[in-house]
């Protein structure tokens, strides 16, 4: 999952960045609502994380441009305004949460799958192809009643397959989801990861449809 972190504070940004990397995110970090708007006008985001304070251009107009343009990318505001008015404007604005400053990270991650659940249309906090669940919550995947725990690019890799089963992700795709501006791709990265995959849930987990990228089969 890849991440807008919008946050004009260093030492807030700089926290958040890497607990966010810790937790297998990919987070690209602006500290200005006119870059957050053309980060997002050129990369594709899964979550926003929407200081109100910015520079240039307030966190509350960069979320009403978004929702003008059409997109319907997550957003989750995090501000110290506590003020009941700020927090309705904030939502009527097209926030899907609110989080006060200071918060805990355990707390904005789980709020950050909530919305991420909520956009792709899930309601339970597991997912599942049919024969294989994945916990976000705890990097787990169980298949055929075993448990198997997934190393860090493991699970984001099989994440974002997991997210939509059916749906073929190309390598590009891929590496959009799992890795952030700064971080270093290797020219095989993605197939190591997916070997190391296959080797701990089987061959048949991920597809691959030459040419064009791979899936997590729809099973019934």
């Amino acid at each position: 999952m890849r991440v807008l972190l919008v946050e004009d504070d260093k030492m807030i940004g700089e926290a958040i960045e890497q607990s966010l990397k810790d937790a297998t995110y990919a987070v690209d970090w602006v500290r200005d609502g006119n870059t957050a708007l053309t980060s997002l006008g050129c990369q594709h985001y899964d979550v926003v994380l929407l200081d109100l304070g910015l520079p240039k251009k307030d966190g509350l107009s960069v979320l009403r441009s978004i929702r003008s343009a059409g997109n319907d990318v997550a957003v989750l505001i995090i501000t110290a305004r506590d003020a009941l008015d700020d927090r309705i404007l904030g939502l009527d604005a097209g926030a899907d949460d609110y989080l006060l400053k200071s918060f805990e990270m355990a707390e904005l991650l789980a709020r950050m799958r909530a919305v991420i659940r909520r956009k792709g249309g899930l309601a339970a906090p597991v997912l599942s192809n049919g024969v294989m669940s994945l916990d976000p919550s705890t990097h787990e995947v169980n298949l055929a009643g075993e448990t198997t725990r997934l190393s860090k690019r493991e699970f984001a890799l099989l994440h974002a397959l997991m997210i939509r089963p059916g749906a073929i992700l190309s390598r590009s795709d891929i590496e959009d989801r799992i890795y952030g501006w700064n971080e270093e791709v290797e020219s095989n990265a993605v197939e190591f990861l997916i070997h190391a995959l296959r080797k701990k849930l089987g061959s048949h987990a991920i597809k691959n449809v030459r040419g064009v990228g791979w899936m997590v089969p729809q099973e019934k």
